[in-house]
């Protein structure tokens, strides 16, 4: 039906189709409460309104909704309608695995589920999901034939098994992602099998042979398209996008969702610099020749001088790298490069003299597998040759430039680089396709304000609109913050341990169900882990840490058999960790979770804003500690009969001028304050 405009006039444009049948799903007589049996929410319906809307005009939208709200729901229904109706593809991408394994198995069945019942949803039902990964993470048929035919030239006795483990498993696995093998697969062996490299093409390789081109085939025709953040900026910064100036972000028409979006500004920084360590050039030398299995891609279409200047180069990468860690990261982890031309450049010959070979054997060869196998490697030495001449010029001044020590036991050193501010290329790749772009998080105010978010995400001046929860934190949630907990120590910035530890314990014998206990430090939880240990252990009690050799979700799960564990935490608990029920009753902060200002991305982003005449703290630091504290409290409800205790063990929170920002973000007003005196009278059972 067309309106018209009041006193005459021009009719109004008429509603689209998808978005009428968006609001009849989210009504509270909708399909979803009417044929589902889902409750209304007025929240849910309030956000997929918003996003239908701005949908269906290719406008930016940037959304809050609270924990509860259902936001999945309240994007994948007028996404998918908006997709099938216009034949556009909708790239779904989120930061967590927890996330997208949530989308995969629930929501999106869910949607399914109401498409078939609902006759007026029939000609969106066949809408097709596909998961996108980096190429590296699928088996390539004709690169394994490939290492098949050269196994004696590339493989030692170990290396060889374990070629064989792959192929025996590409006959069963039906996806070929390498996440399906256990025990996960030899990186040395997977090198010479994955879809990442040139000799996977539509020449050599089909659907039907190749993984990573079936995938491909498979997301061409899906509606969905589900990602991760790490791979969405990956393939952004590597220049894929739309050929022609078309509209859309990574294929033409596309239109994006980006759920957990407060972690945008953090993983699109990473992923627009520069990584090169010490492992991964000695990696790529050793590939082309191991002087110690004498095995590789030159062991046999190379002679010896050949060979020779390989083994120069991995003496020289060797070189390189350990007189950067003794002259500079000796009594430090990190450190911030300032000064050009800060070591001497002496692994740029041997590794120029390797890359030339490459070039020209590729010359001399006539086999096509090998030619490209070989122009593949001499790339990836040219990029880290460029990549290493840039960090030794600092000839960029919008980037930070630093070394650190990484590895779990800190063997490698790492160069490093990256944008120091994100807003410019987030706008430019983002919100200036022409296309919708949504991103949603349930936590992107810090305070009152979402302008400090946006300024970060280059998403100033784009529609907003933000939902609370809907859940019931006044009776369902008790709020004890410490006001004597000593603060962190002045020169080592660490906290009291004995403190911690014995206040934790308590904290923990005190509630019936499990804890959840939040850390801004390795060194402080292992610490604490070592002192709580005997405790637990005494009163019976099952005690995790992140630091004890298990993975997330092991430790996740064993936390949930427990039911009345403690457990550790520190940075990714502190986001997309998800235990509904009392297996997760209590969530401790340790300490309100300002980034390290000393860290070199952190200290030139302090300097850039100071030059601007701004304040670091109040526009990056404290915004962003907000947002942290807010995503780690909340852990604690993630269902409507979800009921728990918060305990905040920092007493800044109390004492600083700042600390109301954080009290601001609690969910409810009221909260006790306890000390070591009185805790046995404030905390009740």
């Amino acid at each position: 039906m067309i309106g018209f405009r009041e006193g005459g006039g021009s009719p109004l444009p008429r509603t689209p189709l998808s978005v009428e049948l968006a609001d009849r799903v989210f009504a509270p007589d909708g399909w979803l409460a009417e044929q589902l049996g889902l409750e209304h929410r007025p929240q849910q319906e309030a956000m997929a309104q918003a996003v239908s809307r701005s949908m269906a005009t290719d406008s930016p939208l940037v959304f809050e909704a609270g924990t509860g709200v259902g936001k999945s729901l309240a994007y994948l229904v007028p996404g998918i309608l908006q997709a099938v109706a216009d034949k556009r593809p909708l790239i779904v991408s989120s930061h967590t695995i927890a996330l997208q394994q949530q989308l995969k198995n629930h929501d999106i069945p869910l949607v399914r589920r109401l498409f078939d019942q609902v006759p007026q949803l029939e000609p969106y039902r066949g809408f097709k999901v596909a998961l996108m990964v980096g190429r590296g993470n699928y088996l390539c048929g004709h690169r394994l034939a490939r290492a098949i035919q050269t196994r004696g030239d590339l493989f030692n006795k170990a290396e060889a098994e374990e070629l064989e483990r792959i192929c025996e498993w590409s006959t069963q696995t039906k996806t070929g992602l390498r996440e399906e093998l256990t025990p996960a697969p030899s990186p040395e062996v997977w090198e010479w099998v994955n879809a990442d490299g040139s000799s996977c093409n539509s020449k050599n390789c089909t659907p039907d042979t190749c993984f990573y081109r079936k995938a491909i085939a498979e997301r061409a025709q899906a509606q969905v398209v589900i990602v991760n953040h790490s791979l969405l900026f990956s393939l952004i910064s590597a220049g894929l996008s739309p050929a022609g100036g078309a509209r859309g972000v990574l294929f033409p028409e596309d239109f994006l969702v980006l759920d957990e979006a407060h972690t945008i500004p953090e993983i699109a920084t990473n992923h627009c610099g520069l990584n090169i360590s010490s492992y991964a050039i000695e990696r790529a030398l050793k590939l082309l020749y191991n002087p110690k299995t004498k095995k590789g891609l030159l062991s046999k279409i190379a002679k010896r001088p050949d060979q020779e200047q390989v083994v120069r180069a991995i003496s020289a990468s060797e070189s390189f790298f350990n007189g950067i860690r003794r002259q500079y990261l000796e009594k430090r982890d990190v450190m911030r490069l300032m000064k050009p031309d800060w070591t001497d450049p002496i692994l740029h010959r041997p590794l120029g003299t390797v890359s030339g070979i490459l070039k020209r054997l590729r010359q001399d060869i006539t086999d096509e597998g090998t030619q490209q196998e070989l122009a593949d490697h001499a790339t990836r030495l040219d990029a880290y040759l460029k990549g290493i001449t840039h960090c030794l010029s600092l000839e960029e001044e919008s980037e930070v430039y630093w070394m650190e020590k990484t590895g779990r036991r800190r063997q490698i050193v790492t160069l490093r680089t990256a944008p120091i501010d994100v807003a410019e290329f987030l706008q430019e790749t983002l919100f200036e396709k022409d296309t919708s772009v949504t991103l949603a998080s349930a936590t992107l105010t810090s305070g009152r304000s979402m302008a400090p978010f946006l300024r970060r995400a280059g998403a100033e001046g784009e529609e907003t609109g933000i939902e609370a929860s809907p859940f019931d934190y006044e009776n369902n949630v008790e709020i004890y913050i410490a006001e004597d907990a000593p603060g962190p120590d002045r020169s080592s910035n660490r906290l009291d341990i004995h403190y911690l530890a014995d206040t934790i314990g308590f904290c923990t014998l005190q509630s019936e169900g499990g804890t959840l206990a939040l850390f801004t430090s390795y060194a402080d939880l292992n610490r604490v882990a070592q002192q709580l240990q005997p405790v637990l252990e005494k009163a019976g009690r099952t005690l995790l840490s992140q630091g004890m050799g298990l993975s997330r979700s092991e430790l996740k799960n064993r936390f949930m058999e427990a039911g009345d564990a403690l457990l550790l935490g520190t940075e990714s608990f502190w986001t997309g960790f998800d235990v509904p029920g009392p297996a997760l009753s209590q969530v401790i902060i340790t300490r309100l979770p300002f980034e390290i200002p000393t860290h070199p991305v952190a200290e030139a982003r302090s300097e850039w804003i100071r030059k601007r005449g701004g304040n670091p703290f109040a526009e990056m630091t404290l915004p962003d500690a907000v947002i942290q504290f807010r995503q780690g409290i909340g852990r604690l409800i993630r269902k409507q009969d979800d009921t728990g205790r918060i305990v905040v063990l920092d007493s800044r929170i109390l004492h600083k001028e700042y600390g109301r920002h954080f009290i601001e973000v609690l969910p409810k007003r009221h909260f006790a304050r306890f000390n070591q005196h009185d805790r046995e009278d404030v905390f009740v059972m």
